[in-house]
């Protein structure tokens, strides 16, 4: 099946601040410019925003691209979108394109909600009638019916955005294109944002996707890509939202010593199934094999780390000691202190968090020399999925219990458990 998004070796270069406010400095701008170009192509003050970029996106597809701030995403949809011309390479959109890049691009401040969605409507080619027909289900999902008629330049960055998304989902798009600027929506409505776009993939639309929302990447992306100017990594959403993780959590990776190691990390459920989604609260087990030393044994810690991956905000931090693992030197030990241990422990745990995509961080502390001997980040993934909160990190289980009053009798309300629905 034909690609409806094909971005092929695309490179775009921006120039830093430069400004000619003469005749005179444009003039020795232009006459000086073919003497200051680099060996990368770029003369003083330019900057590649992205350099060599590809990938496609077919019928029924959703692209996630993930990286830093000023890696290059929000310019690459906007080369999606014809806002920028590439400087070199090519990018193709075929079909009628819902983009949404900017809180209130492409409204008119001075036009009311109602003339905006009109004006978007006519943009897209489509007729005032067809318009009509889903005005009021654009109303509707945007949640603004009150202020339709008042000028977007009274909006607040929410409003602007839920009325943006609403118009660039409910016009009947082929290819929907979407930025970050979901984030400035409350949680419920995001909530929506992805059902819709789920919807859509069922009915065969090709859609780009950008998001710090790891987890929204991970529930709507079958493939993503991790860009930082170019791509770092590119394929299956696990494997790159791994890559993006590791390129952000610091040193890990190889022991620092020829010894000192974590073989291997597994996280399953209680049942012993590999874990990917879970409802917070759940039983969960990371079993870490390690390979130590036997005369390093009493001067090391054993980490396990719990981070959210949007942020990086360190949910929990446990250090814990041979002791406390009940790994012990037996007196034959002793007698071989250069040999090494292998041992496994299984942390038990429960995922009392919050919706999100969060990471373990395992490694192994030298107490003496503060160094990590091994570390590995992420060891393991964790989404939790759940629709009771809308924010924090820690699930604290509330229930509550109500209390009502009828006729001057006290009756209390049947405490009901709490409901999850993944």
């Amino acid at each position: 099946m034909a690609a409806e998004i094909v971005f092929d070796k695309v490179w775009k270069k921006f120039r830093r601040g430069e400004r000619h406010d003469s005749l005179r400095d444009l003039v020795v701008s232009m006459a000086s410019s073919p003497f200051r170009r680099a060996r990368t192509g770029l003369q003083t003050e330019e900057f590649w925003a992205i350099q060599d970029v590809s990938f496609e996106v077919g019928p029924g597809e959703a692209l996630g691209i993930i990286g830093p701030n000023g890696a290059g995403k929000s310019t690459t949809l906007k080369l999606l979108t014809k806002i920028l011309k590439p400087t070199s390479g090519h990018c193709h959109v075929r079909g009628r394109t819902g983009a949404l890049i900017e809180v209130a691009a492409g409204f008119h401040p001075d036009l009311t909600g109602r003339e905006n969605v009109y004006l978007q409507g006519a943009i897209l080619g489509m007729r005032r009638a067809e318009v009509q027909g889903r005005f009021d289900e654009i109303v509707d999902f945007a949640g603004i019916g009150e202020f339709i008629d008042t000028p977007v330049k009274r909006y607040s960055s929410g409003m602007n955005a839920r009325l943006g998304f609403a118009i660039a989902v409910n016009l009947d798009p082929e290819v929907l294109i979407i930025d970050e600027v979901l984030s400035v929506g409350d949680m419920a409505f995001q909530e929506r944002c992805i059902q819709k776009m789920r919807g859509f993939k069922e009915r065969g639309v090709a859609i780009v996707f950008v998001s710090h929302n790891l987890q929204a990447i991970g529930e709507l992306c079958e493939r993503a890509v991790h860009l930082n100017h170019g791509v770092q990594s590119i394929g299956p959403t696990a494997v790159v939202l791994d890559d993006y993780v590791k390129s952000r959590g610091g040193p890990t990776g190889a022991p620092q010593t020829s010894e000192a190691a974590i073989r291997s990390t597994t996280l399953t459920d209680r049942t012993g199934q590999p874990v990917d989604k879970v409802e917070p609260g759940a039983e969960l087990k990371l079993t870490v094999e390690y390979s130590i030393p036997l005369a390093m044994m009493d001067d090391l810690t054993f980490g396990v780390l719990l981070h959210r991956s949007t942020d990086l905000l360190m949910v929990y931090g446990g250090y814990f000691t041979a002791e406390e693992l009940g790994v012990r030197r037996t007196p034959a030990d002793d007698q071989s202190p250069g040999e090494c241990m292998r041992f496994k422990v299984d942390y038990h745990l429960r995922a009392n968090v919050t919706r999100g995509h969060y990471h373990f961080d395992c490694n192994v502390f030298h107490l003496i020399r503060r160094v990590h001997l091994h570390r590995i980040m992420p060891a393991a993934h964790l989404s939790v999925y759940e629709r009771r909160t809308l924010s924090g990190v820690a699930d604290l289980d509330v229930r509550p219990v109500a209390e009502t009053y009828l006729h001057g009798l006290r009756r209390y309300a049947d405490p009901q458990p709490a409901v999850y629905e993944p």
